[in-house]
């Protein structure tokens, strides 16, 4: 009988290791590299939710110009879309933790193939912290599909025109809370547009402000404002030219990332991607959704110099 007991102990033993092994298992995110992603017949694409023009939903379907991106990428690849919505989190390298290479600690098994939307700036991909380390090791930015910069829309029936900020000391404007331009607006020019911007949730709801009397004009991103200038298009509403001085950043290419491990996927990404931008089928994305597009700076010093090249 003791034998017997000590026996059963070495099986324990190893039926616990198999049990804590699969648990681990399941705590991780999935390694979905290129070939697993090709055999699997789909590919997860991170958008981000509630976000027009680019990516939110439309009669119950995914729509916007990330998800046709996503589309076409998806088909390059032969495989099936699908739409892995994104909840925005604090930061940026919080998204890219939560939807690319680690998985949300609630549920680490839902993960992104690749994500949309994600600043192509080698100075930001590169970036350390205090320690030295490179923050965002483990993903890779690549492909860059767009240029987007920040645009003012204005009711010419309150402004006769937007040739510089300074009429907004005496006109209020709507933004976004907690972005760029709700930052630059209550602190540039010494503080003295403080007073007439007002926060909003988002640039649609700004928009109704305008469209109610509440504020003049809108600030956001040009895709942003060219798509609720589309919605409210009886309303007379006008797009700026004007520039922002003291602004930082007010033109940035757009592209991907995906998890530092699945390079091979990123790079058939990129290629089907390339092809997008130099064939102009990105431009015919974005023309469908009434929107302009800007190719990505990137592409233009490639394009510029192949042209004096010839």
């Amino acid at each position: 009988m003791l034998l017997a007991r000590w026996c059963t102990i070495p099986a324990l033993l190893l039926l616990s290791t198999f049990a804590n092994a699969g648990e681990a298992i399941l705590d991780r995110a999935p390694e979905r590299t290129y070939d697993i992603v090709i055999e699997s017949g789909y590919l997860n694409v991170g958008v981000y939710q509630n976000f027009p023009p680019y990516s939110y939903q439309k009669d119950g379907e995914p729509s916007g110009v990330d998800i046709d991106v996503g589309k076409q990428i998806a088909e390059g690849l032969g495989v099936a879309f699908r739409v892995h919505w994104i909840t925005p989190d604090e930061t940026l390298e919080d998204d890219l933790r939560n939807n690319v290479w680690k998985g949300h600690y609630l549920a680490k098994r839902r993960i992104a193939d690749v994500m949309m939307r994600v600043p192509y700036d080698k100075k930001y991909a590169y970036m350390r912290d205090s320690t030295g380390e490179v923050i965002n090791e483990q993903v890779v930015m690549f492909g860059p599909y767009q240029q987007e910069q920040w645009q003012i829309a204005y009711d010419p029936n309150d402004i006769e025109s937007v040739g510089t900020m300074a009429v907004f000391q005496y006109h209020p404007i709507g933004v976004e809370i907690d972005t760029l331009p709700a930052t630059y607006l209550t602190s540039a020019f010494g503080g003295r547009l403080r007073d007439r911007t007002h926060h909003f949730t988002n640039v649609s709801q700004a928009f109704q402000a305008m469209i109610d009397g509440e504020v003049s004009a809108v600030m956001g991103m040009r895709a942003e404002i060219d798509h609720e200038l589309a919605i409210h298009s009886g309303q007379g509403f006008q797009a700026a030219s004007n520039g922002f001085p003291g602004m930082g950043k007010q033109v940035w290419d757009v592209g991907m990332a995906v998890k530092h491990t699945h390079r091979q996927l990123g790079y058939a990404i990129e290629e089907i991607v390339d092809r997008m931008v130099r064939e102009g089928e990105m431009a015919e994305i974005f023309a469908r959704h009434g929107l302009r597009y800007s190719m990505p700076g990137f592409y233009e010093e490639i394009l510029s110099a192949a042209d004096d090249a010839s």
